[in-house]
C-alpha cells in the first residue's frame, strides 16, 4: 500500500553562500563623508570699494553680452553681404570689359596704328592664354599671397598700416594691404567710371580708383569674400588682367601690350610684362610712353620681387635687366596727337568722342610726312630762335584734294587733348589773303601781264573816314605788273585791284575756295584783315594747286566697327565744284611762283623742284604766315604768339618760310620733282616804257584795259553773266 502521505522530502545540498539581504531605507546606512573645514567668515568690503567693484563687473558682464552680440550681429551680417553680392555678380564674361565708353584707334593711309582714342581694351585674355611670365610679374608685384588667402589678406593689411604708420602717414594712407581680389571688387563694383565729359581726368579716376577710406575698404572686403565665393581665383585673376587701367587709354593688359609694345599679351617678355605689372601702382605716372625711364626703373623693382620669390632664376633676372624693354615704332613716336584730335572732334560724335562700340578708322594721315613736320619745327626753333622765345608755330601739309597728310598743333608735338593752332586758333591772315584778290580779277579776264599803278590812295570809309593803305616799305613804285604786285606783297595795287572787281567777288572767291569765317566788308579785305584758320588757308591753297576747284580738308577715308568688314562710312576726297578757270590758276601759279623766285617768299624756295607760294604778316607782326604747294604737297606754316604779343623781327617772309622750306625739303627727300601746272611765259612781264597815265588803268599797250570777258564755266563768269554785267 502506497504511503504517498509520508514521503520524505528529497535531499538538498545546502547553498554555500548566501545572498545578502537587500538593505532597506531602514536599515541603509549613511556614507561617512570627511567633514568640511568651517568656512571664514567673509570680510565685508567697505562700501567705498564695494561699490565701484560692483559696477566694474556689471559693465564687464554688459560689454561681454554686448560685444557677443554684435559679433554675432557682424558675421550675420557679412554672411548677408557675401550672400547678396554672390548672388546679383554678373557672370564672369559681363566682367571682364566695364568700360563705360568704347574706343577709337586710328590707322594711318598705308593701314598702321598711329594713334589711340577713349577707352582702349584689346580684348579678352585669361590666365591660360596669357603669358605666363606677365601672369608671374603681376602676382609677384600686387599680391604675393594671391592663391593662398580667401579674398583678404590680415596679414598684408598689418604690415600695410605698419609701414604707413612708420613713415609718418595714416595708418590708411599710402599702401593699402589690398589683394587681387580686393583690387578687382574695386574695379569691377566699388569705383567710379571714367567719364571724361564729367571734366574727369585720368588722373582723378585713378584717385577715385583707389580710394582708402575706412567705409571703403570695408565694402572691398565683403565683396573680395563674395568673389572668392563665386569664382575661382584664376576666373579672378581672369577679371583683373582685363579690367586693370594702364594708363593712355589702355584697359586691360591686351590693350596695354599692344598700345605700348605693338604684340599681343600673350607674346611679352619679361622685361615687357615687368613694365606692365610695374604700371599697375600708378598708371598716369609709370606709363611708358609718358616718362620710359620712370616706367623701367619701376619694371627693375617688379623684376627683384618675381626673383625673390622664386619666378625667375637669378640669371633670368639679370638677362631681363639688360634688356630693358623698347616702345614699338607706333607708341615711341606719338605721332600725330594733333591730327588724332582733330579726327575725335569733327566725326560724328557717336561713333568718335562719345561712342560705346570699338570703333577703326583708316585716314589720310602720313607718319613720314608728320615726322618731316616735326623736325623741321624743331630744327628751325632750336637753330633760328632764341631758347627764351614762347612763340608759337603750326604745320598743315596736305594733297591737292584736301586730304590731310600731316598737322602740328604747336612746339609740343607729342600731346593729346592740346589747344591745335592749326585748327582753333582764328588769326588774321595778312597778306596770305592776297591771292584770293588775284584769282578774283585773273577769272574775270585780267592778266597776270596786266598793270596797275602803285601810287597813293584814300578811299572814303562811311561811318571811319578816310582811309588811305600804304605799303610794307612805306615807297611807292609806280606802274607795275600784277605779278610783280603780288611777288613783292605790295598792299595799294591788292587795294586798287580789289576795288576794281569788287570786294563781293573777292569774298565770294574766298568763301569758295573755302574760307568760311566772316570776311572783311571794307576795303582792308584785301589787305587779310579778316580772320582764318591755318587749315582752311591751306585747303584755300590746294583749290589754287588743283586747277581752282573748291577744296574740303579732309582725314578720314573709313570708318567701321571693331569685327565688322564692311565700313560705316567712305570718303575718296575733298574736291568740290569749280571757283575760278583753269587757266585763271594757271596765271595764278606762275604769279605765286615768281614770289618764291625774286620776291617776298625767297627764302622758302626749293633747291631741286618749282614752288609757288604766298608769304603774310598782319599789322604789327602779331601773326606770320607762309603758305604754297609743290606738284605734289600744299603746306601752310603759321607762326606767332598765342597772346597776341607782337613777333620781333619776324615776317611771313622769314622764320615761317624757313619752317615751309625745311618741312617741304623733308617731305619731298624721295619724290622726283615734277612742274608745277602752270604758264610758261618765255620771261617775266614787265611795264614797258610810256606805259601808264593817270587817267586809267593801264595795259601794256599803254591804254586803259578792258579785260577779256571771264570764261562762262568760271564761277565769276556764271554770275556776271546772270546778272548781265558788263566788263
Amino acid at each position: 500500500m502506497a504511503k504517498n502521505g509520508s514521503r520524505r522530502p528529497p535531499l538538498v545540498a545546502d547553498k554555500r553562500y548566501a545572498r545578502p539581504a537587500r538593505k532597506t531605507a531602514e536599515t541603509r546606512k549613511p556614507k561617512r563623508r570627511s567633514p568640511r573645514p568651517p568656512k571664514p567668515p567673509r570680510r565685508r568690503r567697505h562700501w567705498l570699494i564695494a561699490l565701484p567693484l560692483a559696477l566694474v563687473r556689471w559693465m564687464w558682464r554688459v560689454v561681454f553680452k554686448l560685444s557677443l552680440t554684435a559679433a554675432v550681429a557682424a558675421a550675420l551680417l557679412l554672411g548677408a553681404g557675401i550672400l547678396y553680392y554672390t548672388a546679383s555678380m554678373p557672370p564672369l564674361d559681363k566682367l571682364v570689359d566695364g568700360r563705360a565708353r568704347g574706343s577709337v584707334t586710328l590707322l594711318d593711309r598705308n593701314g598702321e596704328v598711329f594713334a589711340w582714342r577713349g577707352e582702349q581694351f584689346g580684348g579678352l585674355i585669361t590666365v591660360e592664354n596669357v603669358s605666363e611670365v606677365l601672369k608671374n610679374a603681376v602676382v609677384a608685384t600686387e599680391d604675393k599671397r594671391f592663391y593662398r588667402h580667401f579674398g583678404v589678406s590680415p596679414r598684408g593689411i598689418a604690415g600695410a598700416i605698419r609701414i604707413n604708420l612708420s613713415e609718418g602717414r595714416g595708418p590708411l594712407s599710402g599702401h593699402g594691404g589690398s589683394t587681387i581680389t580686393q583690387q578687382t571688387a574695386k574695379l569691377v563694383c566699388l569705383g567710379v567710371p571714367y567719364d571724361p565729359a564729367s571734366g574727369m581726368t585720368e588722373a582723378e579716376y585713378e584717385a577715385d580708383c583707389r580710394e582708402s577710406s575706412l567705409w571703403r575698404k570695408v565694402k572691398e572686403a565683403v565683396y573680395a569674400m563674395a568673389l572668392e565665393t563665386r569664382f575661382s581665383k584664376d576666373e579672378i585673376l581672369t577679371i583683373y588682367l582685363n579690367r586693370a587701367f594702364l594708363g593712355s587709354g589702355a584697359y586691360g593688359f591686351e590693350a596695354a601690350s599692344q598700345r605700348y609694345f605693338g604684340k599681343p599679351a600673350s607674346e611679352v617678355d619679361t622685361s615687357e610684362a615687368a613694365v606692365l605689372a610695374g604700371a599697375l601702382t600708378a598708371p598716369t605716372r609709370y606709363a611708358p610712353t609718358n616718362d620710359l625711364d620712370r616706367s623701367w626703373e619701376r619694371a627693375l623693382t617688379v623684376i627683384k620681387l618675381m626673383e625673390e620669390q622664386g619666378y625667375l632664376t637669378a640669371a633670368e633676372a639679370e638677362r631681363a635687366r639688360n634688356a630693358p624693354a623698347e616702345l614699338s615704332e607706333a607708341a615711341e613716336a606719338r605721332a600725330g596727337g594733333y591730327f588724332a584730335d582733330w579726327m575725335m572732334n569733327t566725326g560724328p560724335s557717336f561713333l568718335t568722342r562719345d561712342t560705346t562700340e570699338d570703333v577703326f578708322i583708316r585716314t589720310t594721315f602720313d607718319q613720314k610726312i608728320q615726322k618731316a613736320a616735326e623736325e623741321a619745327l624743331a630744327w628751325v626753333f632750336e637753330n633760328k630762335v632764341s631758347p627764351e622765345s614762347k612763340a608759337q608755330a603750326a604745320i598743315v601739309v596736305m594733297s591737292s584734294d584736301g586730304a590731310v597728310r600731316a598737322m602740328v598743333g604747336g612746339r609740343k608735338t607729342q600731346v593729346t587733348g592740346a589747344f591745335n593752332r592749326a585748327t582753333m586758333a582764328m588769326r588774321q591772315t595778312g597778306s596770305a589773303f592776297k591771292p584770293f584778290v588775284y584769282a578774283a580779277a585773273l577769272d574775270l579776264g585780267w592778266r597776270y601781264d596786266s598793270i596797275i599803278e602803285d601810287a597813293p590812295i584814300t578811299i572814303d570809309i562811311p561811318g571811319s573816314g578816310p582811309w588811305s593803305p600804304t605799303n610794307y616799305t612805306n615807297d611807292f613804285r609806280g606802274w607795275v605788273t600784277l605779278t610783280d604786285a603780288l611777288a613783292n606783297s605790295l598792299n595799294i595795287p591788292a587795294v586798287k585791284l580789289s576795288e576794281a572787281v569788287g570786294r563781293e567777288n573777292v569774298r565770294t572767291v574766298a568763301g569758295m575756295f573755302g574760307i568760311e569765317s566772316d570776311l572783311a566788308l571794307g576795303p582792308a579785305l584785301a589787305l587779310g584783315a579778316s580772320e582764318s584758320t591755318l587749315l582752311e588757308m591751306t585747303g584755300a591753297y590746294a583749290g589754287i594747286l588743283n586747277g581752282g576747284s573748291s577744296v574740303t580738308p579732309y582725314g578720314l577715308v573709313e570708318l567701321r566697327l571693331l569685327g565688322d568688314d564692311a565700313p560705316l562710312m567712305e570718303q575718296e576726297g575733298g574736291i568740290g565744284e569749280r571757283v575760278i578757270t583753269p587757266a585763271a590758276a594757271e596765271q595764278l601759279i606762275y604769279m605765286m611762283h615768281q614770289v618764291m623766285l625774286r620776291g617776298s617768299g625767297q627764302r622758302a624756295n626749293l633747291p631741286d623742284r618749282e614752288a609757288a607760294g604766298k608769304t603774310g604778316t598782319t599789322t604789327a607782326a602779331r601773326d606770320a604766315w607762309f603758305l604754297g604747294f609743290t606738284a605734289d604737297y600744299v603746306a601752310g606754316v603759321w607762326m606767332g604768339y598765342d597772346d597776341n604779343t607782337p613777333l620781333k623781327g619776324t615776317t611771313g617772309g622769314g622764320l615761317p618760310a624757313e619752317i615751309w622750306r625745311e618741312t617741304m625739303v623733308r617731305v619731298h627727300k624721295d619724290l622726283p620733282p615734277r612742274p608745277l601746272p602752270m604758264i610758261k611765259p618765255d620771261a617775266p612781264p614787265v611795264v614797258s616804257e610810256g606805259t601808264g597815265g593817270p587817267n586809267g588803268w593801264p595795259g601794256n599797250d599803254g591804254g586803259r584795259v578792258r579785260s577779256p570777258a571771264p570764261a562762262p564755266d568760271s564761277l565769276l563768269g556764271v554770275l556776271r553773266t546772270i546778272l548781265g554785267i558788263d566788263n
